[in-house]
């Protein structure tokens, strides 16, 4: 302890995350007072660490149950470590189902939410006769089958700058639910099929809705074009339901 507190007295600087996770445990992201996050848990590492309470910034306030590869984080210290060198001294603090992958300085007036980037999300769907129990954490499982062309053809209608107000659950309180997606893709990797989305943002829930939706294209319950008729209802009842938790990984976070 001596040593860290021979560290202060040093002009402030901002630190980034990259953090994986593994989100089974978790109630989410956001510290809650009824259940431990993802981020209670870098808050208390981090106050071990340096001695003193600490807050974290998020990019993005994943839900319980969901994962993530490269979800960011941030926040400010005087302490003269080297900005690489957290990653190493956080993990051997964190439970061992969080790890931070990078650690590196930015500018002080960085912001993980306030600056042009992307997101990559994926939803993983496992296909079976029965469910596989190695996979139950981490994918939903479907035993129907799916007209995967189909999937293909409907994700193809939300690429672009839409109205996203059909895929954002009830009551979510933002500015505009207008959000622009680079990519929408369905695709097959043996007995799994992985929905892909990356986007310049995503409104509450959206990831889910949008694989529930998928889903119910490739069930036949929708056509793909229906996917048209659904961002333009503007209406939670228009689309499909929310799938499982469980089967989304927040893959990686870029600056545009």
């Amino acid at each position: 302890m001596k040593e860290i507190e021979e560290e202060w007295e040093h002009p402030k600087k901002r630190v980034r995350l990259t953090v994986a996770y593994d989100g089974t445990n978790y109630h989410g992201w956001q510290q809650q007072s009824n259940g431990i996050t993802i981020e209670s848990e870098l808050n208390k590492a981090l106050t071990h660490l340096l001695g003193e309470a600490f807050q974290v910034i998020g990019a993005s306030r994943t839900d319980a149950g969901v994962h993530a590869l490269g979800n960011i984080a941030v926040f400010d210290t005087t302490s003269r470590m080297p900005a690489d060198k957290f990653s190493y001294a956080l993990n051997q603090r964190l439970p061992e189902d969080i790890r931070i992958q990078c650690s590196d300085e930015v500018s002080p007036d960085w912001h993980p939410r306030h600056c042009q980037s992307r997101k990559t999300y994926e939803y993983r769907i496992y296909r079976g006769r029965f469910p596989m129990p190695v996979k139950r954490l981490y994918s939903m499982f479907v035993y129907s089958e799916l007209d995967v062309v189909a999937m293909q053809q409907a994700a193809a209608y939300l690429v672009g700058e839409h109205d996203f107000k059909s895929f954002c659950q009830s009551g979510a309180q933002v500015e505009t639910t207008v959000r622009t997606l680079y990519r929408a893709e369905v695709e097959e990797q043996g007995t799994d099929l992985i929905i892909r989305v990356c986007g310049n943002g995503f409104l509450y829930n959206m990831v889910r809705i949008i694989a529930g939706t998928l889903l119910e294209v490739g069930k036949g319950k929708l056509q793909p074009e229906d996917m048209q008729f659904i961002l333009e209802a503007k209406a939670r009842s228009a689309a499909g339901p929310t799938a499982p938790p469980q089967g989304l990984t927040l893959m990686k976070y870029e600056w545009i």
